[in-house]
C-alpha cells in the first residue's frame, strides 16, 4: 500500500460508514412504513454491517493498547499475537456467547423445563458462533493477509510462517478442538467440561510464558552483543538472532534495532510512535499505563453493547428467514464478530510481523474454544441450577451440529497442511483457503434450507 493509499484509507472507511448509516436509516424507515419480509431483511443486513463496524472500531484501540502493553512486557510477536491480540479480537465472540445464553433464558417462561430448552438453544448458538468464527479465523484471516501482502509488499510478497506457530499454536488448537468435539458427541454438556477447557487454556498460556522467557533471554544476548553499536548491519543482526536460537523476522529485527537506538524502549517507556488510533486512526491518543487501561475498559464496554445488538439482530434474521438460529449464528454472528481479527492480522502483516498475524488467528481460535465457549457454558449451567445442558431438541441432536464438527476438523487439518508446506503463504494458497471457506458457507446455507 502506498503512502497515498494509507492517507486515504480513513476517508474511504468513513465513506463506508456514511453509506451504512444512510442505508440503515432508509431501510429502517422502509421496514416500518411498509412492513414486509424483504424490507425487514434489508434492515437486518444493514444492522449487521453497522454492528460489525462498531465492533471493529471498539477493538481497534483495544488492540493498540494491548500491543503496547505487549511491547512493554517484551513479548515476542508470536506470543503477543496468540494472547493479547487474540483476546483483543475475540472479545466479540465471548460477549456474543454470553448474550445468546442470557437472552434465550430471559425470554423463556421461567419454568425449569422452559429454561432448560432455552439453555439448549442459547448454547447451540454459542457453539455455532465460536465454531464458525474458528473456521473463519483459520481460513479467511490468513487468506486475506496473504492476498493483501501479495499486492502491497513487492519485495517479499508472501507471508512467512514460523514453524513454532504451526507446531505450537496449530497443534494446541487441534488438541483443544478434538477435546471439544469429544464433548459435543455427548448427549449433554456439563459444567465440568467448561472447567476442563479453561484448564487447557491455562496450560497453553503457561507454555507461552515459558517461550516468552526463552525469547527474552535470547534477545538480551543479541542486544548485549551489539552493545554500543548504534545501527548494526541487517546481516549481522540476522546472524546474531539465529545464533541465539530464534528465527529472525523483519518485525523482530526492527524491534531490536529500536531498542539499540533507544534503550528507554527496553525499559518500557513509551515512545512518540506508541499511540492508539480512534475512529479509523483519525484521532491518535498517546499511550501511558493509565490511558492504556482506560482504553481497555471503555472498549470492552462498547464491544459488549455491540455484541448485545448483534445477538438481537441474529435472532431477528433467523425469524425473518425462518431458519434455525444455529445456521444464522454460524455465518452471520461468526463473521461479524471476527471483523477485528481480520484487520488486526492484516495490520500486523503490513508491519512485517508475519508471526503475529498468523498466530493471532490460531490464538483467537484457542481462546474461542477454551474461553468464549466455556464461560457461557458455565453461566448457562448456573442459570439452570448446575444441571447439564442438553445437546438435543425434540429428541434429536441439534440441527447442523454433526456436520459442523466434521468441517471444523477437516478445515483445521487442511489449513495446517497448506501452511506447513514451505512455511509460506502465497497468493495462490490464499485463494485456495478462500475457496474452502466458500465450501463451509455452502454447507451452512444448504443446512439452513434442510438439504443437508
Amino acid at each position: 500500500m502506498t503512502d497515498n493509499d494509507e492517507s486515504s484509507f480513513p476517508f474511504r472507511s468513513l465513506l463506508v460508514v456514511a453509506i451504512t448509516l444512510i442505508g440503515l436509516l432508509v431501510s429502517g424507515w422502509w421496514a416500518s412504513a411498509t412492513p414486509n419480509r424483504f424490507a425487514d431483511l434489508v434492515f437486518s443486513l444493514f444492522q449487521i454491517v453497522a454492528v460489525s463496524i462498531v465492533i471493529w472500531q471498539a477493538c481497534d484501540p483495544f488492540a493498540d493498547a494491548a500491543q503496547w502493553f505487549g511491547e512493554r512486557w517484551r513479548l515476542p510477536g508470536s506470543v503477543r499475537g496468540a494472547t493479547l491480540d487474540a483476546i483483543a479480537s475475540s472479545m466479540p465472540e465471548l460477549f456474543s456467547g454470553l448474550f445468546f445464553v442470557i437472552v434465550a433464558i430471559n425470554a423463556s417462561g421461567g419454568s425449569a423445563e422452559q429454561i432448560s430448552v432455552a439453555g439448549t438453544e442459547g448454547l447451540g448458538a454459542t457453539i455455532a458462533t465460536c465454531a464458525g468464527s474458528a473456521v473463519y479465523n483459520m481460513m479467511l484471516i490468513p487468506a486475506m493477509c496473504g492476498i493483501v501482502i501479495a499486492k502491497t509488499r513487492t519485495k517479499r510478497p508472501v507471508i512467512e510462517i514460523d514453524s513454532t506457530v504451526i507446531s505450537r499454536d496449530g497443534m494446541w488448537f487441534l488438541v483443544c478442538e478434538i477435546v471439544l468435539i469429544m464433548f459435543l458427541f455427548q448427549p449433554a454438556m456439563h459444567w465440568i467440561m467448561g472447567v476442563v477447557l479453561l484448564a487447557f487454556y491455562a496450560l497453553y498460556v503457561y507454555q507461552l510464558y515459558l517461550d516468552s522467557k526463552r525469547f527474552q533471554r535470547a534477545r538480551d544476548s543479541v542486544a548485549a552483543k551489539f552493545d554500543g553499536v548504534a545501527m548494526p548491519a541487517t546481516d549481522d543482526l540476522v546472524t546474531a538472532i539465529s545464533d541465539a536460537g530464534i528465527r529472525p523476522s523483519l518485525h523482530l529485527i526492527a524491534q531490536v534495532r529500536r531498542e539499540l537506538a533507544d534503550p528507554s524502549d527496553d525499559e518500557g517507556e513509551p515512545g512518540d510512535h506508541e499511540t492508539a488510533g480512534i475512529l479509523f486512526g483519525l484521532i491518535q491518543v498517546k499511550l501511558t499505563p493509565a490511558i492504556g487501561y482506560a482504553i481497555l475498559v471503555v472498549c470492552t464496554l462498547i464491544a459488549a453493547a455491540a455484541c448485545y445488538w448483534l445477538v438481537n439482530v441474529t435472532h431477528q434474521l433467523a425469524e425473518e428467514l425462518q431458519v434455525p438460529l444455529f445456521f444464522v449464528a454460524v455465518i452471520v454472528a461468526a463473521a461479524a464478530s471476527s471483523v477485528p481479527d481480520t484487520f488486526l492480522s492484516i495490520a500486523a502483516a503490513k508491519r512485517g510481523d508475519d508471526d503475529g498475524a498468523v498466530s493471532n488467528a490460531f490464538g483467537s481460535n484457542i481462546f474461542d474454544i477454551c474461553v468464549c465457549l466455556s464461560v457461557p457454558l458455565l453461566v448457562n449451567c448456573y442459570l439452570n441450577n448446575w444441571q447439564p445442558i442438553s445437546l438435543s431438541q425434540n429428541g434429536a441432536p441439534l440441527e447442523g451440529l454433526f456436520g459442523l464438527q466434521i468441517l471444523l476438523v477437516a478445515s483445521t487439518v487442511v489449513t495446517l497442511l497448506i501452511m506447513w508446506r514451505d512455511l509460506r503463504l502465497t497468493a495462490t494458497k490464499s485463494w485456495i483457503l478462500v475457496g474452502l471457506y466458500g465450501v463451509f458457507i455452502g454447507y451452512a446455507v444448504l443446512g439452513s434450507l434442510g438439504i443437508l
